[in-house]
């Protein structure tokens, strides 16, 4: 699974949103509001959100993840530097997933070790601190109840994240949240350092969400792809509609998509599963913008089979 941020901007009196330094002119304010979207890697988009860009992506990775309505079982989850922060990998391996993010200038990322006095030969140049093991154990109880409030759901990760970081830098719990994350955040990194493939698999995953993104560019075109409502939840109705048109031409694509492969190999055509890797049912050139829509949903659906 991947996360990844949209943003559009709205011209408003009414000030939630985040004001972009960019976006001041003499005559207008423009408010900048980030749209954060959840893809699996089936290129569905199974939750968003809407948030100012003045608040950091990475407090917001885990809501929708946590609070999803769909089947999908998610085991891992990919995304870039701005949703990463060593309490993300922390929460995500005390709920048993992966966090897998593509971090900036990762060589220049501190490593961790348990034992300084041991010597890593492959490693020792790279790690440079020694982890709090003894304060990891103190609050091991506190670290789990932590983990059970969120998946019962009796808190959103959101929340969360955002009081134990509006406490004081020594918040005990929140230290130990830091230093558990930054073990798993050292097995991680070592991890992506050993395997190729690992690399490869974040990289397509966030890949698959840019190119869905180019796609919900390309179909919220009205108004100059600006937001003209008012209100947070008219923005999360605009941001949610944006989804389930984008989730419709995908399912779409992928149905005609399927049935010209199934055609073309009963013409004998060879296709290999290295090309099948390269296709993407985030396309929309052939998708037309214009016009009005009816959909009668008293009138029953009916199969009429695919067109020529």
């Amino acid at each position: 699974m991947g996360r990844r941020a949209f943003f559009f901007f709205r011209r408003t009196t009414f000030c939630r949103g985040g004001a972009h330094p960019k976006c001041y002119s003499t005559a207008t304010l423009l408010w900048l509001w980030a749209f954060l979207t959840w893809t699996s890697n089936q290129y569905s988009q199974y939750g968003t959100l809407v948030t100012p860009p003045t608040q950091r992506e990475a407090a917001y990775t885990l809501d929708k993840i946590l609070d999803n309505a769909s089947d999908l079982t998610i085991q891992e989850h990919t995304t870039d530097t701005g949703g990463y922060t060593e309490l993300i990998f922390a929460l995500f391996d005390l709920l048993g997933m992966q966090f897998a993010p593509r971090l900036k200038d990762i060589s220049d990322t501190s490593l961790y070790c348990i034992d300084p006095q041991k010597v890593y030969p492959h490693i020792q140049g790279i790690i440079t601190r020694k982890l709090n093991l003894t304060l990891i154990i103190q609050h091991w109880d506190e670290l789990l109840r932590i983990a059970a409030s969120l998946k019962f759901k009796w808190v959103t990760a959101s929340w969360l994240i955002r009081k134990l970081q509006t406490f004081p830098r020594q918040y005990i719990l929140t230290r130990a949240l830091q230093e558990y994350g930054r073990l798993v955040k050292t097995i991680f990194i070592l991890r992506y350092f050993q395997s190729e493939a690992y690399r490869r698999r974040i990289d397509s995953q966030l890949n698959k969400g840019e190119k869905l993104h180019t796609l919900r560019a390309h179909l919220h075109s009205a108004n100059r792809g600006r937001i003209r409502k008012k209100y947070p939840q008219e923005h999360l109705n605009q941001a949610n509609c944006l989804n389930l048109i984008t989730n419709a031409i995908t399912v779409w694509n992928t149905v005609y998509m399927q049935a010209a492969l199934e055609h073309l190999k009963a013409q004998g055509e060879p296709i290999s599963e290295d090309e099948l890797m390269h296709l993407s049912p985030a396309r929309f050139e052939h998708i037309n913008l214009y016009g009005r829509f009816s959909f009668e949903i008293s009138v029953p659906l009916t199969s009429s089979g695919l067109r020529p």
